[in-house]
């Protein structure tokens, strides 16, 4: 009798690992908590510690999502969390790229991503964003451009637009989701701290 026991519990954790929800791997992703301050402020750094805040808020918001919080929708006309999701990944990206003084080009044939594969993308593209931009004199950060380009045309805005811009808008839709999982039942880790970036123990 134990040995079936053993047998069948084994059997399900090798059916929960391969679907993705025997263990949550999320600990090795960034952001589980906001990275520690600079010694001296910037103009760099302090528009990276907006993104740095904008991925403790987004890691803490997603984790432990299920299905049920995923398809969740406050009405039949709004976004659900999922596609909320995927905003955020676009918005992670025009971040990233501006960073890199890289063109945001919409894609026509976007390969399909699994929630654990945007979630993952979007934490890595803030970090490196964040990355990227720290300690970043003022003319360095000036340097930076937001550009659009569609086909032949290209249209650029400076980067002080991507602080009340993009970055601005992917918290609001943060937000959303927290909002979202809680009304489906599944509230976000009361522990997390948006004001110290460290969950509280």
């Amino acid at each position: 009798m134990k040995y079936i026991m053993k047998s069948s519990l084994l059997t399900l954790s090798i059916l929960f690992f391969s679907m993705g929800y025997a263990q949550n791997t999320s600990e090795t992703l960034p952001y589980h908590q906001i990275p520690d301050a600079p010694e001296q402020y910037s103009p760099g750094s302090v528009a990276a510690r907006f993104i740095d805040g904008l991925g403790y808020r987004y890691y803490w918001a997603t984790e432990g999502l299920t299905k049920k919080e995923l398809d969740f929708s406050p009405s039949a006309d709004a976004r659900n969390a999922i596609e909320t999701l995927e905003h955020i990944y676009d918005l992670s990206t025009t971040i990233l790229n501006a960073s890199l003084n890289r063109p945001n080009e919409k894609q026509a044939d976007a390969p399909a991503r699994t929630f654990a594969e945007t979630r993952k993308q979007t934490l890595l593209n803030l970090q490196k964003a964040s990355q990227l931009i720290r300690g970043k004199n003022e003319k360095e950060l000036a340097a930076l451009t937001i550009i659009f380009k569609r086909g032949d045309k290209e249209i650029t805005y400076p980067y002080w637009n991507m602080m009340n811009g993009p970055i601005a808008d992917a918290i609001y839709h943060v937000g959303q989701i927290v909002s979202f999982r809680r009304s489906a039942g599944n509230p976000m880790n009361p522990k997390v701290s948006v004001f110290t970036g460290k969950n509280r123990s």
